[in-house]
């Protein structure tokens, strides 16, 4: 299985969903960064579950650094996180062993891994292993906003309700570092909580959408062509469970813009360069241009619900329906968006390792 990403700063995940533990290792990362264990403890809490909105599974996820960290700061070792399962129930997926679960990855499992796979609570594919990429993003985002490189990620949409896209972006950044629900429009929050509610109590789940921005990236950074900052963005984000899209500034819009709607004509003052329009995201020929990063990404409705569903009998071959049971998420939008950022910043780290060195990150 392929479970590395990243070629100068690279991470590992590990572990199953009902397995004694989960967790990552980071590897590259330059000597002597500071690691908040307090920081990292607050972002591992922005992925857990909220309340009703979210899977009744309960998971402290304490992280536990057992290698490459020593006094507070990073070694320029492996950095390993284990997060042990401690609120597991896997009598729940009993049924699973044979029957696949429309949506989630137990039947291609079965194809790839004939049967010895870890099905319960969906085992690797799980959204439970993102807590080691969250664990791992939190040192990755410290370094970063050391740089003055900033990343912060907002709901755009769930369940049919729209929040507004960023406006006064420092103003934006530091609001949804600092809140639970991301929002921008704080009056959309109990109307996207209500979607999330109402479909919960008819068995259903929603989707949406995230939208990301990244700030203080330097130009130049990224390579044309089969490595493009896009293509290595989108490799990543489309590893978080339920991601079906990702674009890039006005993205498929521009399909239908006007060049002269579409270029991002450029001003330069005081050796800075800004634009009145990021209809590319920041990016071009896969390179930063200095302007914010700006992209969006789909998530689809979770696949566990609580409707009957029609499936086959993955031993036999045969029609069967299931009737999931257990503890699921309604809606995993909200809790996905640190997942985002913590995928954000092991990207860039990489990248600008490989740009300026790794010693760019001190």
């Amino acid at each position: 299985m392929k479970n590395t990403f990243g070629s100068s700063v690279s991470i590992t995940l590990f572990g199953e969903s009902h397995g004694e533990a989960i967790g990552a290792v980071l590897d590259g990362m330059a000597a002597g960064i500071p690691v908040d264990e307090g920081f990292i403890e607050q972002q591992m809490k922005l992925r857990q579950s909220i309340g009703a909105l979210s899977t009744a599974r309960r998971e402290a996820d304490k992280v536990r650094i057992v290698s490459g960290v020593f006094n507070g700061k990073t070694t320029g070792t492996p950095i390993t996180f284990i997060i042990e399962n401690q609120d597991t129930r896997s009598k729940d997926y009993g049924e699973l062993a044979y029957k696949a679960r429309p949506g989630h990855a137990d039947f291609s499992a079965q194809m790839k891994y004939h049967g010895f796979q870890d099905f319960r609570g969906g085992g690797h594919f799980s959204g439970r292993i993102t807590a080691g990429i969250v664990a791992a993003g939190a040192v990755a985002i410290s370094a970063l906003r050391a740089k003055g490189i900033k990343i912060a990620t907002h709901i755009l949409s769930c369940g049919g309700v729209y929040d507004r896209s960023f406006n006064n972006i420092d103003a934006d950044i530091e609001q949804l570092n600092s809140i639970e629900f991301a929002v921008l429009d704080s009056a959309k929050a109990d109307a996207m909580q209500a979607a999330i509610t109402a479909a919960k109590e008819d068995g259903d789940s929603v989707g949406g959408r995230l939208e990301t921005i990244v700030t203080g990236l330097p130009a130049g950074v990224g390579e044309p062509w089969f490595d493009t900052l896009e293509s290595i963005f989108a490799h990543a984000l489309f590893a978080i469970p339920a991601v079906k899209g990702v674009e890039f500034g006005a993205g498929f819009a521009a399909a239908d813009m006007l060049g002269s709607e579409c270029n991002d004509n450029f001003n330069s003052e005081n050796g800075k360069i800004s634009s009145s329009t990021n209809n590319n995201g920041g990016i071009l020929g896969g390179i930063t241009t200095g302007l914010p990063v700006l992209f969006r990404t789909a998530i689809k409705p979770t696949p566990s619900i609580y409707k009957e569903q029609q499936t086959i009998n993955i031993n036999t071959m045969e029609n069967t329906s299931l009737q999931i049971k257990g503890r699921h998420d309604p809606a995993i939008v909200h809790r996905a968006r640190v997942v985002a950022d913590s995928i954000t910043a092991l990207v860039l780290c990489d990248q600008l390792a490989m740009r300026f060195g790794t010693d760019y990150l001190m």
